[in-house]
Protein backbone atom coordinates (compact mmCIF):
# COMPACT_ATOMS: atom_id res chain seq x y z
CA UNK A 1 0.00 0.00 0.00
CA UNK A 2 1.72 3.16 -1.15
CA UNK A 3 -0.82 5.57 0.22
CA UNK A 4 -3.02 6.00 3.24
CA UNK A 5 -6.75 6.57 3.24
CA UNK A 6 -7.82 10.10 2.41
CA UNK A 7 -11.27 11.51 3.00
CA UNK A 8 -10.66 14.55 0.88
CA UNK A 9 -11.40 13.81 -2.78
CA UNK A 10 -9.97 17.23 -3.77
CA UNK A 11 -6.60 15.92 -2.68
CA UNK A 12 -6.73 13.21 -5.31
CA UNK A 13 -4.42 14.89 -7.77
CA UNK A 14 -2.79 13.27 -10.76
CA UNK A 15 -0.49 10.41 -9.81
CA UNK A 16 2.60 12.37 -10.76
CA UNK A 17 1.73 15.07 -8.23
CA UNK A 18 0.29 12.78 -5.59
CA UNK A 19 2.37 12.86 -2.43
CA UNK A 20 3.97 9.55 -1.60
CA UNK A 21 3.83 8.25 1.93
CA UNK A 22 7.25 7.25 3.19
CA UNK A 23 7.64 3.65 4.29
CA UNK A 24 8.08 4.86 7.86
CA UNK A 25 4.76 6.70 7.65
CA UNK A 26 3.03 3.63 6.23
CA UNK A 27 4.58 1.40 8.87
CA UNK A 28 3.64 3.88 11.63
CA UNK A 29 0.07 3.83 10.37
CA UNK A 30 0.00 0.01 10.24
CA UNK A 31 1.46 -0.22 13.76
CA UNK A 32 -1.15 2.26 14.99
CA UNK A 33 -3.93 0.18 13.50
CA UNK A 34 -2.49 -2.90 15.17
CA UNK A 35 -2.27 -1.10 18.50
CA UNK A 36 -5.93 -0.08 18.23
CA UNK A 37 -6.77 -3.76 17.69
CA UNK A 38 -4.64 -4.85 20.64
CA UNK A 39 -6.48 -2.35 22.83
CA UNK A 40 -9.73 -3.71 21.32
CA UNK A 41 -10.80 -0.27 20.13
CA UNK A 42 -13.38 -0.07 17.35
CA UNK A 43 -11.46 2.71 15.58
CA UNK A 44 -7.95 3.83 14.81
CA UNK A 45 -7.79 7.24 16.46
CA UNK A 46 -5.17 9.96 16.79
CA UNK A 47 -3.92 8.25 19.96
CA UNK A 48 -3.31 5.05 17.93
CA UNK A 49 -1.52 7.01 15.18
CA UNK A 50 0.70 8.51 17.88
CA UNK A 51 1.45 5.07 19.34
CA UNK A 52 2.16 3.78 15.83
CA UNK A 53 4.87 6.43 15.35
CA UNK A 54 6.48 5.39 18.64
CA UNK A 55 6.18 1.65 17.91
CA UNK A 56 7.74 2.04 14.45
CA UNK A 57 10.52 3.69 16.38
CA UNK A 58 13.15 4.40 13.72
CA UNK A 59 12.02 7.86 12.64
CA UNK A 60 13.56 11.12 13.75
CA UNK A 61 10.06 12.00 14.95
CA UNK A 62 9.86 9.04 17.33
CA UNK A 63 13.30 9.93 18.64
CA UNK A 64 12.20 13.56 19.01
CA UNK A 65 9.18 12.40 21.03
CA UNK A 66 11.29 10.14 23.23
CA UNK A 67 13.83 12.93 23.76
CA UNK A 68 10.89 14.94 25.07
CA UNK A 69 10.01 12.09 27.45
CA UNK A 70 6.98 11.02 25.45
CA UNK A 71 7.26 7.24 25.68
CA UNK A 72 5.03 4.53 24.32
CA UNK A 73 4.09 3.14 27.73
CA UNK A 74 3.07 6.61 28.92
CA UNK A 75 0.96 7.21 25.82
CA UNK A 76 -0.69 3.82 26.38
CA UNK A 77 -1.44 4.68 30.03
CA UNK A 78 -2.90 8.06 29.10
CA UNK A 79 -4.96 6.48 26.33
CA UNK A 80 -6.60 4.04 28.73
CA UNK A 81 -7.17 6.87 31.24
CA UNK A 82 -8.78 9.01 28.56
CA UNK A 83 -10.69 6.45 26.51
CA UNK A 84 -11.15 3.66 29.01
CA UNK A 85 -10.49 -0.03 28.64
CA UNK A 86 -12.42 -1.75 25.91
CA UNK A 87 -14.87 -4.57 26.54
CA UNK A 88 -12.88 -7.79 26.89
CA UNK A 89 -15.20 -9.58 24.51
CA UNK A 90 -15.12 -6.95 21.81
CA UNK A 91 -13.19 -7.86 18.68
CA UNK A 92 -11.79 -5.00 16.68
CA UNK A 93 -12.17 -5.18 12.94
CA UNK A 94 -8.97 -6.20 11.16
CA UNK A 95 -8.56 -2.62 9.98
CA UNK A 96 -10.27 -0.46 12.59
CA UNK A 97 -11.61 2.52 10.58
CA UNK A 98 -10.14 5.92 11.28
CA UNK A 99 -11.95 8.27 13.62
CA UNK A 100 -12.90 11.58 12.02
CA UNK A 101 -10.09 13.43 13.77
CA UNK A 102 -7.52 10.78 12.80
CA UNK A 103 -8.69 11.10 9.20
CA UNK A 104 -8.29 14.89 9.39
CA UNK A 105 -4.83 14.44 10.91
CA UNK A 106 -3.78 12.33 7.90
CA UNK A 107 -5.36 14.79 5.47
CA UNK A 108 -3.47 17.56 7.22
CA UNK A 109 -0.22 15.57 6.79
CA UNK A 110 -0.94 15.47 3.04
CA UNK A 111 -1.84 19.16 2.99
CA UNK A 112 1.47 20.13 4.59
CA UNK A 113 3.25 18.19 1.89
CA UNK A 114 1.23 19.82 -0.91
CA UNK A 115 1.84 23.28 0.57
CA UNK A 116 5.55 22.50 0.50
CA UNK A 117 5.10 21.90 -3.22
CA UNK A 118 4.61 18.16 -2.87
CA UNK A 119 8.34 17.67 -2.53
CA UNK A 120 9.55 14.55 -0.87
CA UNK A 121 7.37 12.13 0.98
CA UNK A 122 4.75 12.43 3.66
CA UNK A 123 6.54 11.32 6.81
CA UNK A 124 5.80 10.48 10.45
CA UNK A 125 6.68 14.11 11.23
CA UNK A 126 3.75 15.26 9.09
CA UNK A 127 1.42 12.76 10.75
CA UNK A 128 2.49 13.97 14.19
CA UNK A 129 1.96 17.61 13.20
CA UNK A 130 -1.43 16.58 11.84
CA UNK A 131 -2.34 14.97 15.18
CA UNK A 132 -1.20 18.10 17.02
CA UNK A 133 -3.38 20.28 14.77
CA UNK A 134 -6.48 18.33 15.91
CA UNK A 135 -6.70 20.10 19.27
CA UNK A 136 -9.85 18.31 20.45
CA UNK A 137 -8.46 14.88 19.62
CA UNK A 138 -7.25 12.29 22.14
CA UNK A 139 -3.82 12.27 20.46
CA UNK A 140 -3.42 16.02 20.99
CA UNK A 141 -4.64 15.84 24.59
CA UNK A 142 -2.26 13.00 25.40
CA UNK A 143 0.69 14.81 23.80
CA UNK A 144 -0.17 17.96 25.77
CA UNK A 145 -0.52 15.99 29.03
CA UNK A 146 2.93 14.53 28.42
CA UNK A 147 4.44 17.97 27.88
CA UNK A 148 4.36 18.48 24.11
CA UNK A 149 3.78 22.14 23.21
CA UNK A 150 3.24 24.43 20.22
CA UNK A 151 6.89 25.37 20.58
CA UNK A 152 7.96 21.74 20.18
CA UNK A 153 5.60 21.36 17.26
CA UNK A 154 7.24 24.37 15.56
CA UNK A 155 10.65 22.88 16.26
CA UNK A 156 9.65 19.61 14.60
CA UNK A 157 8.07 21.52 11.73
CA UNK A 158 11.28 23.42 11.08
CA UNK A 159 13.25 20.13 10.95
CA UNK A 160 10.66 18.62 8.63
CA UNK A 161 10.74 21.56 6.24
CA UNK A 162 14.49 21.29 5.67
CA UNK A 163 15.28 19.95 2.24
CA UNK A 164 16.65 16.45 2.41
CA UNK A 165 14.75 15.67 5.61
CA UNK A 166 13.92 11.96 5.46
CA UNK A 167 12.67 11.47 9.01
CA UNK A 168 15.58 9.16 9.66
CA UNK A 169 17.63 8.94 12.83
CA UNK A 170 20.75 10.13 11.03
CA UNK A 171 19.19 13.59 10.87
CA UNK A 172 21.29 15.66 13.28
CA UNK A 173 21.30 19.23 12.02
CA UNK A 174 20.70 21.53 14.94
CA UNK A 175 20.31 25.15 13.99
CA UNK A 176 20.39 27.47 16.96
Amino acid sequence: MASLPTANPDLVVSDAKKPKWSWRAIKSFAMGELEARKLKYPNTGTEALLMGILIEGTSFTSKFLRANKIMLYKVREETVKLLGKADMYFFSPEHPPLTEDAQRALDSALDQNLKAGGIGEVMPAHILLGIWSEVESPGHKILATLGFTDEKSKELESFASESGFLDELEHHHHHH
